[in-house]
């Protein structure tokens, strides 16, 4: 039996390097329902690494991008980070294709916690056909109430492929 050894962090490494991510910027209008100055949606969208996105108010809070013509995803790559506040958060992703309803694309739980898990990165390959709007439903502690929510929304970036 002839055996290689092979390093798949370089072979992720070198895959992530050669993706080509959508200019949101340039192909998509965004709405969100609540932003912090300090950490405006821009933020979260730069292909650069930066403090990222939160929202102004507490409870559920949502980002849907409208696209000027219908747009083809392939990937998602999702980037969520709290340094500070134990807690459960929850996101969903929905897409709408021509003028259908929007539909559920994926649904993820994660738990944050500051002596342990600081950070969860998502990453979906999905073959989304048509995409006119998506949208990113977050709850920050799965109260699905704002006025029970404790705590702020956030996301340390977005990309799409």
């Amino acid at each position: 039996m002839r055996k290689t050894l092979i390093d798949t962090t370089a072979t992720q490494a070198s895959a992530a390097a050669n993706i080509s991510w959508l200019d949101l910027d340039h192909i998509a209008a965004v709405e969100i329902s609540s932003e912090d100055p300090d950490f405006a949606i821009d933020n979260a969208l730069s292909s650069s690494p930066s403090k990222g996105w939160r929202a102004a108010a507490k409870g559920p809070q949502l980002i849907r991008f409208n696209f000027d013509k219908p747009t083809s995803i392939r990937r998602i790559h999702l980037h969520f980070a709290e340094p500070a506040a134990e807690r459960c958060q929850e996101f969903a992703l929905y897409a709408r294709t021509g003028t259908s309803e929007m539909r559920e694309v994926v649904r993820q739980q994660f738990t944050f916690s500051p002596g342990g898990s600081t950070e969860e990165v998502e990453d979906y390959t999905v073959d989304l056909r048509a995409v006119t709007a998506l949208e990113l439903r977050i709850d920050p502690d799965r109260a699905h109430d704002p006025t029970h929510s404790q705590h702020y929304a956030v996301l340390q970036s977005l990309r799409l492929a």
